[in-house]
C-alpha cells in the first residue's frame, strides 16, 4: 500500500496535499463485506434500541427515568446518524472505487466526512459525561435536581452537546487544524501532526474525549457509592431506588464501553503529537475501527440490560420481592 506524496502547490487542494488519490493498492473484497456488515449491524442495533426507548419513554413512571431515557435517545440518534453518514461513504468507496480527486476537486465532500468523523466521535463521549453529571445531581442532590429539571431542559442539554461538538468539528474550516484524505482513500479525518495548528486541533480532540471519559468515571463512581449507601442503609427505601440502580448499571456499562473503544485512539493521537512521531497508518486504522465499535455496542446496553429483559432471561429468580438489591441479600450484608 503506497501513497503518493505530492509537493503542495497552489493548484493542489489542501485535503490532498499530503495523500493524493489515486492510491496504488490492491482492493480487498473483504473490506467491502466488512464495512457493509459493520454498518448494517450498527444501524439495525440502534434502530431497535430507538424503538424500545420510545416505548419506554411513554411508560416511564418517574421524572428521573424519563430524563435519562431522553439522554439515551440522543445517544442512539447520534450513533445511528454517525454510522449512516460515514458508513454510506466508506461502503460506496469499496464498492465503486471512485477517485476522490475527480469526485471532489474542491474538498467539500472530504471536509464533510472529516467533520462527521469528529462530530459523531465526540458526541457519544460528551453525552456520556452529561448523563453522568445528571445522575450525580439526581442521586446526591435529589431536591435540587427535581426542582431544576424539566424535559425541555434535558432536550436543551442534548442540543447543547451537539452544538459544542459541532463547533469543534468546524474548527479546521476556520484554520485550526485541517481535514485530509486518509489511507487507503476511503475516508477523511483531521491531520494528526505536531506542526502548526494541526497540533492544537489534535490535542483539542484528544483532550476533550479523555476529559469526558474522566468526568464520567469520577462522577459515576461517586454516584454508585452514594446509591449503595442509600440502598443498603438502615433507612433504605428499596422500591423507589430500583430504577436508579437500573439506570446506573446502564450508564456504567456505557462508560466502560466508551473507555475501551475510545481510549486507545485518543491516547494514540496525543502520544503521536507530543512525541513528534509520524502517524502509523496501520495503528490509526486499527484504533479507528476499534472506536467505531462503540456505536454498535451502545444500543445493546439498553436493549439487554433492562429489568424486564433480565426477568425473561432468568425467570427462576424471585423478581417480585420489590427490589433489585433485595435479590442479593448477601451483597447488602457485605456492604
Amino acid at each position: 500500500m503506497n501513497a503518493s506524496f505530492p509537493t503542495p502547490t497552489n493548484s493542489t487542494p489542501l485535503c490532498y496535499s499530503i495523500n493524493s488519490p489515486p492510491f496504488n493498492y490492491t482492493p480487498f473484497i473483504g473490506s467491502a463485506y466488512y464495512s457493509s456488515i459493520f454498518s448494517f449491524l450498527g444501524l439495525t442495533s440502534n434502530l431497535i434500541a430507538f424503538i424500545v426507548l420510545v416505548k419506554s419513554v411513554w411508560q416511564a413512571s418517574t421524572g428521573s427515568r424519563s430524563f435519562f431515557l431522553i439522554f439515551l435517545g440522543g445517544l442512539v440518534i447520534t450513533d445511528f446518524m454517525g454510522l449512516l453518514v460515514t458508513g454510506c461513504i466508506v461502503v460506496s468507496f469499496h464498492v465503486m472505487h471512485f477517485n476522490w480527486r475527480q469526485l471532489d476537486p474542491n474538498c467539500h465532500f472530504c471536509n464533510f466526512m472529516g467533520m462527521s468523523m469528529v462530530f459523531y466521535g465526540l458526541c457519544p463521549l460528551l453525552l456520556g459525561a452529561t448523563m453522568a453529571v445528571e445522575r450525580f445531581i439526581g442521586i446526591n442532590f435529589p431536591f435540587v435536581g427535581s426542582y431544576s429539571k424539566t424535559k425541555g431542559r434535558i432536550v436543551s442539554m442534548v442540543l447543547m452537546v451537539w452544538l459544542f461538538a459541532g463547533c469543534i468539528a468546524l474548527l479546521p474550516l476556520m484554520g485550526v487544524g485541517s481535514y485530509h484524505m486518509q489511507m487507503p482513500g476511503s475516508w477523511c479525518f483531521f491531520n494528526i501532526s505536531y506542526e502548526g495548528n494541526d497540533k492544537f486541533f489534535s490535542l483539542i480532540f484528544s483532550l476533550v474525549g479523555l476529559t469526558s471519559i474522566a468526568v464520567s468515571f469520577l462522577l459515576n463512581t461517586v454516584s454508585v457509592v452514594t446509591l449503595i449507601k442509600v440502598c443498603c442503609g438502615p433507612d433504605r427505601t428499596q422500591r423507589h431506588r430500583d430504577h436508579e440502580v437500573e439506570m446506573m448499571v446502564q450508564l456504567i456499562l456505557i462508560m466502560v464501553i466508551a473507555s475501551i473503544c475510545w481510549c486507545p485512539l485518543l491516547v494514540f493521537i496525543a502520544k503521536t503529537v507530543l512525541s513528534r512521531d509520524r502517524v502509523q497508518i496501520r495503528l490509526l486504522l486499527l484504533w479507528i475501527r476499534f472506536a467505531t465499535w462503540n456505536q454498535i455496542l451502545d444500543p445493546w446496553v439498553y436493549i439487554l440490560c433492562r429489568r424486564a429483559v433480565l426477568q425473561r432471561i432468568y425467570p427462576r429468580l424471585n423478581w417480585s420481592r420489590g427490589s433489585i438489591m433485595t435479590l442479593y441479600p448477601s451483597f447488602s450484608d457485605t456492604v
